[in-house]
């Protein structure tokens, strides 16, 4: 479905991503992982569109999207969460999700009569007419999703969806994009919670340094001697 091909991104003299290739397959759920600095967030955005990248190529669905930006890209289905939730905190939680839902139509009823389906898929319907601001930081988390589902994509791009969340919450998130696939969702994530990754991942691609090191089942990769030393650090050992 997505398809990355020797993509890189400088900034200066600084290159973030360097000839990085991967793909995400449908229906498959990819978690992206790394130390600091790795690259992750900025092929999140060369993927979204909100970066150009210098070279290399980004396909969807066979067609190449290098060089769209952002609109365009969420028209054609893909759509994103950040880290730190960008939300508009004077607007109610419903009006929230409805601003992803006129991307896709310009009829109020029909974005409103969206956003309370999707607001019901990812459990805030009883927090409809509350100010986003409002909210904890997992419903926030939860109305960033609603407003990317709302655009109607096929592949959603989640960046550090459980940073910040309890244990309970955490278990409560992975079970929603669990769902996600089940209803034919295809996920690409950022992640730093290692056990979540392993719960949740088909499959983990490595970034260091702008690079990508390793690609693969999750224990597998996990166990790279590579990975360990780049981002677990040498006395980790997965259980």
């Amino acid at each position: 479905m997505l398809e990355v091909r020797n993509v890189e991104r400088r900034f200066g003299g600084l290159t973030a991503v360097r000839d990085v290739s991967m793909e995400v397959n449908k229906n498959e759920i990819v978690a992206l992982i790394g130390p600091n600095g790795a690259g992750k967030t900025t092929l999140f955005n060369l993927v979204a569109g909100v970066l150009p990248a210098n070279k290399g190529d980004i396909k969807f669905n066979g067609k190449s999207i290098t060089g769209l930006g952002t609109a365009q890209i969420c028209k054609i289905g893909i759509a994103r969460t950040f880290q730190i939730p960008q939300l508009f905190g004077s607007m109610s939680v419903v009006d929230t999700v409805m601003v992803g839902a006129l991307a896709c139509s310009r009829s109020i009823a029909v974005a409103r009569e969206r956003a309370f389906q999707v607001l019901e898929q990812v459990g805030l319907r009883d927090k409809a007419n509350q100010r986003s601001a409002t909210l904890t930081i997992s419903g926030k988390k939860r109305l960033e999703i609603a407003r990317a589902l709302a655009t109607q994509p096929s592949m959603i791009l989640l960046d550090e969806v459980v940073a910040g969340l309890n244990a309970p919450e955490v278990h409560k998130l992975l079970d929603l994009i669990r769902e996600l696939r089940a209803n034919d969702m295809t996920v690409l994530l950022v992640e730093h919670n290692i056990e979540a990754v392993l719960n949740i991942a088909d499959r983990i691609v490595v970034l260091d340094r702008g690079e990508k090191i390793a690609d693969g089942m999750p224990r597998e990769v996990l166990n790279q001697k590579e990975v360990v030393g780049a981002y677990l650090g040498d006395d980790y050992v997965l259980a």
